[in-house]
């Protein structure tokens, strides 16, 4: 990106910010003089944030914040949500497995991975927050999509690349619909050396108040340290860190016979 468009875009981040004074409307003139800026270029400038949905026109010729604004912030607080609720349940079931812990969300066709601690053992696994992976070859991104309504499940693997990552991934998407039916039967996911090599996760799900799946809470952990039998026992403890996130977000047992009745 040229020098220019750098300058484009910290002038829209500037002049979104000017919003924080919580007037309903500023005008042209009024953001041209807070900014600094000409009005040929305010304009510009507007006219490109109307267009994406994050400023629009009101009736009297001002602009407001935009309804893209506002679900933007509704997804930032939904986030900070998630780590006041599950902050503690994840340091208790790094404490009580010895294994790297973190909640990932679902953002496209992409796992997130938002909170993480780090294994206490000696060899450990090393992510970082904020990486992004594919979901179809993590036993969170499994989760998550396990628990889609079967219309944003289809959007979802209509353009997710299903790519190879290692000989064990799920690459056809007729295999992948029937893990994940036995995934949402179980109420867990596993994913063995299907992203990398040597390397085993086990996820569950965390609901919100109204029982929707918002997030996956995982284990993951060398593939030497999680056979067969051990990724069963460890299943039920991530399943309790699961529902015991959930239910610091509002959910409870009640909500979920609801859902399935």
């Amino acid at each position: 990106m040229s020098d220019g468009g750098l300058s484009s875009v910290g002038n829209a981040a500037r002049l979104l910010k000017a919003f924080l004074s919580r007037e309903r409307e500023i005008g042209v003139s009024e953001l041209s003089r807070r900014l600094g800026l000409g009005k040929s270029t305010v304009h510009r400038l507007l006219t490109t944030l109307v267009q994406e949905g994050l400023v629009e026109k009101t009736d009297s010729g001002g602009y407001r914040l935009g309804l893209t604004m506002f679900e933007l912030g509704q997804v930032v607080q939904s986030h900070m949500d998630l780590h006041g609720a599950v902050g503690p349940v994840l340091a208790a079931l790094r404490e009580e497995t010895h294994e790297g812990c973190q909640v990932g969300v679902l953002d496209g066709h992409e796992v997130v991975y938002i909170d993480r601690l780090e294994s206490s053992q000696t060899l450990r696994l090393f992510n970082e927050t904020g990486r992004r992976v594919p979901v179809h070859t993590t036993s969170s991104g499994k989760v998550l999509l396990a628990h889609l309504a079967d219309d944003d499940l289809d959007r979802v693997l209509d353009v997710a690349p299903l790519n190879q990552m290692t000989p064990k991934s799920i690459t056809d998407p007729a295999a992948l619909r029937t893990e994940l039916s036995r995934i949402r039967a179980r109420g867990w996911s596993e994913a063995v050396e299907e992203r990398e090599i040597g390397v085993a996760s086990i996820a569950a799900p965390v609901r919100d108040a109204s029982g929707r799946v918002v997030a996956a809470i995982s284990i993951g952990a060398p593939a030497a340290r999680m056979g067969a039998q051990q990724r069963r026992r460890l299943a039920e403890v991530v399943v309790e860190a699961g529902e015991a996130a959930s239910r610091r977000l509002g959910w409870s047992p009640e909500t979920r016979h609801l859902r399935e009745g």
